[in-house]
């Protein structure tokens, strides 16, 4: 029976001569790009998720993608593809019965992970029963093979509990079954890190966890340092002065020197982020003088009285110095 062929490798956009990790990179790209629970209701998307999983079940398999290849010259032969009552791929020699499952028919199966979905005719004429591999050891339930397969899932935390740890709980949908799992953040995680929770996934297959760092309006994050603006008046600048600035560890008193020019910054050492294995990085304070828009008549006097004496033209490179 001709079947309807598969480019797996173009299903997950990458070249025959790809290596393994490349392969598993583009299925994870594409996979949260199309899962079922980012794109609900969408029947071209979860068919894309199948599409994308078979593809994977097979490059990501050693023996399967081996076998898949072996299809040599008939690799992509038209629409359909029938492979020959003695097919065997490039030189190298196989039972049939190691592609059908032993006995010769395909076997039925569910496809873990995709919403009561199966494999392709293409995939069973292939491999038939042979299930497992890359994503998982086969499971019974009700009667049917299932196979276990990893899921992602993502959770914002707010910087404080990424900086410290803490365990959230994470509810996550699982083809038609709703699961909550306790998630475990170790202190010193970073934005876009991905924590494994074994046996999370469906058919207790692993769940990977995107953490996404929700936007914090005190702090910007640099790798392990943070950073925190603070504004300070002209004569502040000019003066020095000591003023509280906000961390991570709460308020920290600093010391603003005499002469101090808008956009330089002060280091607060070790008291930026924890870091994975011990240690923290830096904190810095970034200083703005904020010239005031409104002056009051003492003000604008004194104001007057300074520009007349003072000697500090900085258009003109004096600094008052010399």
């Amino acid at each position: 029976m001709a079947v309807k062929f598969r480019d797996y490798y173009e299903t997950l956009g990458v070249q025959r001569s790809s290596t393994e990790a490349e392969i598993k990179k583009s299925y994870r790209k594409l996979a949260r790009k199309y899962h079922p629970d980012l794109n609900p209701n969408n029947k071209q998307s979860e068919e894309k998720f199948k599409q994308l999983q078979e593809a994977y079940e097979v490059l990501s398999d050693a023996d399967k993608r081996r076998k898949y290849d072996q299809l040599g010259a008939n690799w992509k032969n038209g629409a359909e593809f029938t492979p020959p009552p003695d097919w065997r791929g490039q030189g190298v020699e196989f039972d049939i019965g190691d592609i059908f499952g032993r006995g010769g028919r395909p076997t039925a199966g569910g496809f873990g992970g995709q919403q009561g979905g199966s494999f392709s005719d293409f995939f069973e004429m292939l491999f038939g029963g042979a299930r497992g591999g890359a994503a998982g050891e086969p499971h019974t339930q009700g009667g049917r093979r299932t196979r276990a397969a990893d899921a992602e899932a993502e959770l914002p935390l707010p910087l404080e509990d990424m900086h410290r740890g803490t365990t959230r709980k994470l509810t996550v949908q699982l083809g038609n079954t709703q699961k909550t799992i306790d998630v475990r953040i170790p202190p010193g995680a970073r934005d876009d890190s991905q924590l494994r929770i074994p046996g999370g996934g469906p058919n207790q297959g692993d769940l990977y966890v995107r953490l996404k760092q929700e936007p914090d309006p005190r702090f910007t994050v640099s790798g392990d340092d943070t950073e925190t603006s603070i504004s300070i008046t002209p004569w502040e600048a000019a003066l020095g002065t000591a003023i509280e600035v906000p961390t991570l560890d709460g308020k920290a008193e600093i010391r603003i020197p005499p002469g101090i020019a808008s956009g330089q910054r002060l280091r607060l050492k070790g008291q930026g982020l924890n870091v994975r294995g011990g240690g923290r990085g830096d904190h810095f304070v970034r200083v703005s003088i904020v010239v005031p828009k409104t002056l009051s008549d003492a003000e604008r006097k004194l104001f007057q009285e300074l520009s007349a004496v003072s000697e500090f033209k900085p258009r003109n490179g004096r600094d008052g110095k010399d």
